[in-house]
C-alpha cells in the first residue's frame, strides 16, 4: 500500500469517474482509517484504527463488496460533510441507468475521503 495516489481533487475525480481500480480505492480508505499491512508478519496492524472499526473489522473490509461496511462508512461522515462532493467538486451524481451498487459505493468512498481530507487539513 505504499504506491497509493495522493488524497487530492484529481484522485477523487478518478474514483468518481471509475478510472482507479477498486483495489486502490479500497486501499486508500483503509490507509486513512489507519490499517497498515505488515509484510514481515503478513498481518494487518490495526494499532492506528479507531476501535469502532477495529472491533468490527480486524481485517479491512472490501467496501465495494460489503454493503454493511459501506453503510458504516456513510454513517461516519459528519452531517456537515455529507454534500461535499456536490458543493466542493460539483459532482452531480450518476444518471439513473448508471446507479449500480459498485458505483454508488465508490461515491460513498470518495465522499468519505473528501470529508476526511477536509477535516484533517489535506489540500483536496
Amino acid at each position: 500500500m505504499t504506491d497509493l495516489p495522493p488524497l487530492n481533487r484529481d484522485t477523487l475525480w478518478q474514483i468518481l469517474q471509475n478510472q482507479l481500480d477498486d483495489a486502490t480505492v479500497n486501499q486508500l480508505v483503509w490507509y486513512f482509517l489507519g490499517y497498515r499491512f505488515d509484510a514481515t508478519t503478513q498481518r494487518w496492524d490495526t494499532t492506528a484504527v479507531h476501535p469502532e472499526w477495529r472491533d468490527e473489522y480486524p481485517i479491512p473490509p472490501d467496501f465495494i463488496a460489503s454493503r454493511p461496511a459501506t453503510v458504516k462508512l456513510t454513517r461516519s461522515i459528519p452531517a456537515a460533510n455529507k454534500q461535499l462532493l456536490k458543493e466542493y467538486l460539483g459532482f452531480e451524481g450518476y444518471k439513473v441507468g448508471e446507479l449500480v451498487p459498485r458505483l454508488t459505493r465508490r461515491v460513498t468512498m470518495a465522499n468519505w475521503l473528501l470529508s476526511y481530507g477536509k477535516d484533517h487539513g489535506f489540500d483536496v
